[in-house]
């Protein structure tokens, strides 16, 4: 990629050689993942020092970002959570904005969470018309709200896709150059494949099942009862098994309290290390609706896909314009990771899926066939990272 996109003008254009300050703004852990990466990309492609503000979480500070605020502030999930921290989320937007403008960077880069970090790109751009803005994770105008595709022109100059459908799905709506720099689960694959070793166990007696029920206490409030109850038919048809719950460590309590509850009690694990180690080992998967989806099929782990909202959430499915909400099958354009959502999440219907992909027969061996066809799609085994890309494309758009 060569042209700079219309409107981003170098700001350092007739000024000399001098440090580029970049100010990012992410809206949660996932985003701070991403940045901190970014920000350690930039700084090796970069020809000039880089100076970094805004807001981040402890991986962005580690690499130089002192943060606005704490982003425990803002990172809130759901309607409901959102409408009680509203007055706490419209201060900080408006203190993020001033921010920016008062910093006046080469660049503004938003990291997902387009709820707030969309409002702060735009409070600023309206004071500043020439600021240039990176969105770095395409919003889900995709899904629902296709309109938001469009309205982003106004305040997003390019937007760096992390599925490779997001470039087609912008120009299709409207919206602003959008470039697919590759997701960052491609920088973990070494991780997420198994060793010959690791191979093995996956055929071994008893089978490993990976539960993973959410990362987030809302999630796991939802899908804890259901899931227990399916690995305890899954048992009971099935035999034996090795069941497995990666738990993330500030959760780890509350998921020991419900999963002593489960006719079958579960080898629960914490820390990221474990996590993957499990993954490697697993024989089949009944995960929550998220990135995690994506893992497991990376990884090859034949999966059953469940989730469940608020009734209010519920209520506004109609909104959402795609047939799937499995990133995998959003990848592949076909259903092949079975998904259960709101009232077809039952133990009845959960364990109906998973007892197939514990046998070598054709729903495990179609969805296996199905996740092998992602390295391809999402251009696994790039000579250049994702976040090496999303630098260079940011470098090259402001000069």
């Amino acid at each position: 990629m060569t042209s700079r996109v219309p409107g981003m003008v170098p700001k350092n254009a007739g000024r000399g050689d001098r440090s580029l300050r970049f100010f990012l703004v992410a809206g949660e852990h996932s985003g701070d993942q991403l940045g901190f990466k970014l920000m350690r990309a930039l700084k090796a492609t970069s020809a000039r020092p880089i100076l970094f503000e805004g807001i981040g979480g402890e991986r962005m500070e580690a690499e130089g970002l002192r943060s606005l605020f704490p982003l425990a502030d803002i990172a809130v999930m759901g309607v409901l959570p959102v409408i009680k921290r509203l007055p706490t989320l419209m201060r900080r937007i408006r203190q993020a904005a001033d921010a920016v403008v008062a910093s006046d960077p080469d660049a503004l880069i938003i990291i997902d969470s387009p709820d707030f970090t969309h409002r702060v790109a735009r409070r600023a751009r309206r004071v500043r018309p020439g600021l240039p803005v990176v969105n770095y994770v395409s919003p889900s105008v995709w899904a629902w709200r296709t309109g938001r595709a469009r309205a982003m022109r106004t305040y997003v100059d390019h937007v760096l896709a992390l599925l490779p459908f997001e470039p087609a799905a912008h120009q299709r709506l409207g919206g602003p150059p959008c470039t697919y720099v590759g997701h960052p689960l491609v920088e973990r694959l070494d991780e997420l494949r198994p060793s010959g070793a690791e191979a093995a166990r996956r055929a071994e007696a008893p089978p490993l099942l990976l539960v993973l029920p959410g990362s987030r206490r809302s999630e796991i409030g939802r899908l804890m009862a259901d899931f227990g109850e399916t690995v305890g038919r899954v048992r009971a048809a099935f035999g034996p098994l090795d069941v497995v719950l990666p738990a993330v460590g500030h959760l780890e309590e509350e998921i020991r309290r419900q999963a002593a509850n489960w006719p079958v009690a579960p080898r629960i694990v914490v820390g990221e290390s474990a996590k993957l180690a499990a993954f490697r080992q697993a024989r089949v998967a009944l995960a929550a609706s998220g990135t995690v989806t994506l893992e497991l099929a990376l990884a090859a782990v034949p999966t059953v896909v469940a989730y469940k909202v608020t009734a209010l959430e519920m209520r506004l499915r109609f909104l959402v314009k795609v047939p799937t909400i499995v990133l995998p099958n959003l990848v592949l354009g076909r259903n092949a990771v079975p998904e259960f959502l709101g009232d077809a999440c039952t133990a009845d219907a959960l364990a109906d899926a998973l007892l197939p992909l514990l046998e070598d027969g054709p729903d495990r061996a179609d969805q296996l066939a199905a996740m092998a066809r992602l390295d391809g799609l999402m251009s696994i085994g790039h000579a250049e990272l994702p976040s090496a890309r999303a630098a260079r494309v940011i470098l090259t758009q402001i000069g």
